[in-house]
């Protein structure tokens, strides 16, 4: 996976489709934008890279039986690029927000941690780790 690295400070670089129908997304995105698709297994679970050309653009996992229990509907998580997960994170509690799911590595790509803001919008947070490629242009 490889991130849209921000060239500043918190910038939007990355973004995750949770679907209550992956295949049926998988055929609209391919459709609507001529997006490619490229499965993958990461932290005990699988997930879709979304490609346009030769770029990663997003990723694309189905929703938890649990989620679609209690009527969670497909949505779009965008992810800000920052330099440390784990402090954002602290960040975002101190200014009125909660975190959602705490920091995590996620295949020597990135550092991440999904937080609500304080009107109770969901955002990521995304710590490019050392090495990390990139697709940026």
């Amino acid at each position: 996976m490889s991130a849209l690295l921000p060239r500043r400070p918190a910038e939007f670089c990355w973004l995750d489709l949770a679907a209550s129908d992956a295949a049926l997304a998988r055929r609209f995105y391919a459709q609507a934008f001529g997006w490619t698709f490229h499965d993958r297994h990461a932290n005990g679970g699988r997930f879709t890279l979304c490609r346009a050309g030769e770029r990663d653009v997003a990723s694309l996992y189905p929703l938890r039986q649990a989620q679609l229990e209690l009527g969670v509907p497909s949505h779009w998580t965008p992810y800000l690029g920052v330099g440390s997960a784990d402090i954002s994170a602290r960040q975002v509690v101190e200014a009125g927000g909660r975190v959602v799911v705490a920091p995590f590595d996620v295949r020597g790509t990135a550092r991440i941690a999904l937080v609500e803001d304080a009107v109770g919008a969901l955002l990521g947070l995304w710590q490019a780790l050392p090495g990390a490629r990139s697709d940026a242009p």
